[in-house]
């Protein structure tokens, strides 16, 4: 079986559990939310009776999981070349106002019933069914969030979290029955705007989380890290740099680098590098790097080697600039040119650049020095 056979069926299988959890969490919240919802009509508490509502956005909440994972899964094709995948991001947002909505909702309500409180009337039936929907929502919880983990699915593990907060909330109203039942002091209300407040809390880290994926996140540093000792692993290679990977989905990554090779290396030897390290790469973590540019490094001229050195040597010594590439030296014309990464973090990174230039030209006064600034995308 070839790797592009086994990475489909990999997502195949992925797509089957993110549906199958969606629907097991679609049939345990609709049935909640049908004894929530008579229990709260007969005890008159708006917390169990918010309680069923909040049951009943959860099941939204996963009807949209299994929309999205399934628009997701769309071939490629002319308007969308790179797929489909980023529709999950989507799916996840929608789930995040689902939740803040619902959070709001319930704040409004609670806050009515502060100023124009109800008598609540428990009975055994209406505690035992509340215990068992917290226990329930515990263990939805959980599992819903580790397959959203394993899956890497941000819909999933947005729904795994707000299934715990549901538990959370049928606790409190355990709890604020408890009180009412010994002490006659009547909390429900209150309880629920405080738990509408986390709600609403929940609602707005998971929404700025999944924008801040659509936007564009720095790639994972481990990775980025793993890929390029991977590409250096080669012999040829002498470093790897400028690595960036664009994402059109969780897991669907595309990506481009540049490598330091000698410039002894002939044309012959250089296509067999680049297809040797898009396969290997590929392989390893199904990352289709679609470009490859290389940088050569002078393995015979005596002042481009000591010129390299030299940079080495002045960059140990600076907090914010890691690394340098492409160094081209122009003998004739006394100028020479490279990439300068300077780390995002720098109170002032045009200064770094100027710093490392200066030290250059004391060491080298007859060059005139052409320096780029550097980003590394996967700086974390």
């Amino acid at each position: 079986m070839s790797e592009a056979d086994r990475n489909n069926e990999n997502e195949i299988s992925r797509d089957k559990k993110i549906i199958r959890t969606s629907i097991i969490g679609i049939i345990a919240n609709v049935m909640l939310a049908g004894f929530k919802a008579v229990m709260g009509i007969i005890s008159s508490s708006i917390a169990i009776t918010l309680d069923a509502v909040n049951n009943l956005s959860d099941a939204a909440s996963s009807v949209i999981t299994i929309a999205g994972t399934k628009l997701a899964g769309k071939s490629p094709d002319r308007k969308h070349p790179f797929g489909y995948g980023r529709v999950e991001y989507l799916s996840a947002t929608v789930i995040s106002l689902i939740v803040l909505y619902a959070g709001i909702t319930s704040l409004t309500e609670s806050v009515k019933k502060i100023f124009e409180p109800e008598t609540p009337d428990y009975s055994p039936t209406v505690l035992i069914i509340i215990g068992v929907a917290v226990a329930v929502k515990i263990v939805l919880g959980r599992y819903v969030k580790s397959v959203g983990v394993s899956t890497n699915s941000d819909s999933l593990i947005n729904s795994g979290e707000d299934a715990t907060l549901d538990s959370i909330i049928s606790a409190s109203t355990l709890a604020a029955a408890a009180v009412y039942m010994i002490w006659n002091i009547q909390l429900e209300a209150w309880l629920g705007a405080i738990i509408s407040g986390v709600i609403i809390k929940s609602g707005i880290e998971m929404l700025t989380g999944t924008l801040s994926q659509i936007l564009g996140e720095s790639a994972d540093a481990e990775t980025a890290r793993g890929i390029k000792e991977t590409i250096c692993s080669f012999p040829e290679v002498e470093g790897a740099y400028d690595l960036v990977l664009n994402n059109y989905g969780p897991d669907r990554f595309n990506g481009s680098v540049h490598i330091e090779i000698p410039d002894t290396c002939t044309a012959t030897r250089i296509d067999e590098l680049i297809r040797e390290i898009t396969y290997t790469v590929y392989e390893k973590y199904n990352i289709v790097l679609t470009g490859i540019s290389i940088y050569a490094v002078s393995t015979t001229d005596a002042e481009a080697i000591e010129m390299r050195s030299a940079l080495k040597e002045i960059i140990a010594g600076s907090e914010y600039v890691p690394e340098f590439h492409a160094l081209s030296v122009q003998k004739e014309a006394r100028t020479a040119r490279f990439d300068l990464v300077v780390s995002l973090d720098a109170p002032d990174r045009a200064k770094e650049l100027r710093t490392v230039v200066e030290k250059m030209k004391s060491r080298f006064p007859d060059y005139t020095f052409y320096p780029v600034i550097d980003t590394d995308f996967t700086e974390r």
